[in-house]
């Protein structure tokens, strides 16, 4: 299918799965995580977390959607950039933690997937490189599955990465040069 990004919060995209920029414990935070965990209920899906967690950076599980609009709430841990020396692991993390929460959509017979630009809120990655390994990850992705991707940029800075970074290149896709 494509992969489409929108300036927006995850928890307004109708999509069979979302995905939580969770942090290992599977506990309520804040953000994205947050939000979700509103618009899901949020006992209901601390209950349906606790047995879960904790699970390791790059890791990724899925619940039910409970009150969102999705089916299901996918959970992937990805990196603090910070407590990473060697911030090649942490882009690998996030490729790897990305790459998880897709399969698992696949897995779990989903159509479309909402997923955001993990790690770049409180966990400070820098959304240039954020945004190099997620849409890369999700066009290989694409390449042998069969799924729509929403990426969701909430704020205008990552939106404006993105324009800067690959509006041009869709331009020139599109005219064949």
């Amino acid at each position: 299918m494509a992969l489409t990004v929108v300036r927006a919060s995850i928890i307004k995209i109708k999509a069979d799965a979302i995905v939580n920029s969770a942090n290992i414990e599977l506990q309520e935070g804040l953000g994205v995580c947050g939000a979700i965990f509103y618009v899901a209920g949020a006992k209901q899906l601390r209950e349906a977390c606790r047995p879960l967690a904790p699970i390791k950076p790059g890791e990724a599980v899925i619940t039910p959607g409970f009150s969102s609009q999705a089916k299901y709430i996918i959970h992937a841990a990805s990196p603090r950039y910070k407590k990473y020396v060697d911030k090649s692991e942490a882009e690998e993390i996030l490729r790897i933690a990305c790459l998880n929460a897709l399969n698992l959509a696949v897995e779990n017979g989903c159509k479309s997937i909402a997923l955001p630009l993990l790690s770049s809120g409180s966990y400070k990655f820098p959304i240039p490189d954020a945004l190099k390994i997620v849409v890369n990850t999700a066009e290989k992705f694409l390449a042998e599955n069969d799924i729509e991707i929403i990426l969701t940029l909430y704020n205008s800075k990552a939106y404006k990465y993105y324009q800067l970074m690959y509006m041009g290149i869709e331009r020139r896709r599109l005219d064949g040069t």
